[in-house]
């Protein structure tokens, strides 16, 4: 009972502490998110140019990136480019830490949509004019998105709970603020029974919005080759 007692006591005073933390949590995921889409396109359409010297350097990346460890990243870019001259601020350096990391594995996501599209469509829009640019636009991308949709959101979920990682470099995430919690108040088993419970909801409510947007463009992309049948 002396747990639960402890818990309803200060209750208030840790919800006043991590609930704008978790709303850094969330800025943070999707800024990462924004970075890993950015980056991992990029990396995917550079593997799709069937360049030799290109396509060393993109599978260098990403076997390195996804091959060391995020917070080993993190600390680099936090820490080791000081010595450069180059600072980022603890959020800034999550949120490319993260990004620059999930771009890594979303290259690989993105890179198997495209490739799953018949190179037909490819060059059916290279003989009506098109040029590369547009026909990866325009016809090969929005029919990916039915394979790469499902495996970007669970990453998308999975970069919310990783962002706890980021604690290290000081970015003020719930899990930084729950441990400056702990030290405070020494109550460790209330605070992160309450930061597991925030994690939870927080990732549930990601959860639904994720499996809404599959279910929009299974819909959509349905629709599309009914009408184009």
């Amino acid at each position: 009972m002396l747990f639960w007692d402890r818990l309803w006591e200060n209750l208030p005073y840790f919800l006043e502490v991590l609930i704008p933390a978790a709303g850094m949590t969330v800025r943070i995921a999707a800024g990462a998110f924004v970075v890993a889409i950015v980056v991992g396109l990029l990396l995917a359409l550079l593997q799709t140019a069937k360049v030799p010297v290109i396509n060393a350097i993109v599978r260098g990346y990403i076997e390195i990136v996804r091959g060391t460890p995020v917070l080993a990243q993190l600390f680099i870019l936090y820490f080791g480019l000081t010595e450069f001259g180059v600072r980022f601020t603890p959020v800034q350096a999550a949120i490319l830490g993260l990004g620059l990391n999930g771009g890594a594995y979303l290259a690989e996501v993105f890179r198997a949509g495209i490739q799953s599209i018949h190179a037909g469509q490819m060059e059916a829009a290279l003989t009506v004019g098109m040029t590369p640019l547009l026909a990866m636009r325009y016809v090969v991308l929005p029919q990916a998105l039915n394979v790469v949709v499902p495996p970007t959101t669970n990453y998308s979920i999975a970069l919310l709970k990783d962002t706890a990682i980021v604690s290290a470099v000081a970015a003020p995430e719930i899990m930084f603020k729950a441990r400056n919690l702990v030290m405070e108040t020494y109550l460790s088993a209330q605070i992160y029974l309450l930061v597991a419970v925030m994690y939870l909801v927080l990732s549930l409510i990601l959860a639904v919005i994720a499996r809404r947007v599959e279910r929009r463009l299974a819909v959509s992309g349905s629709a599309g080759r009914t009408a184009a049948a």
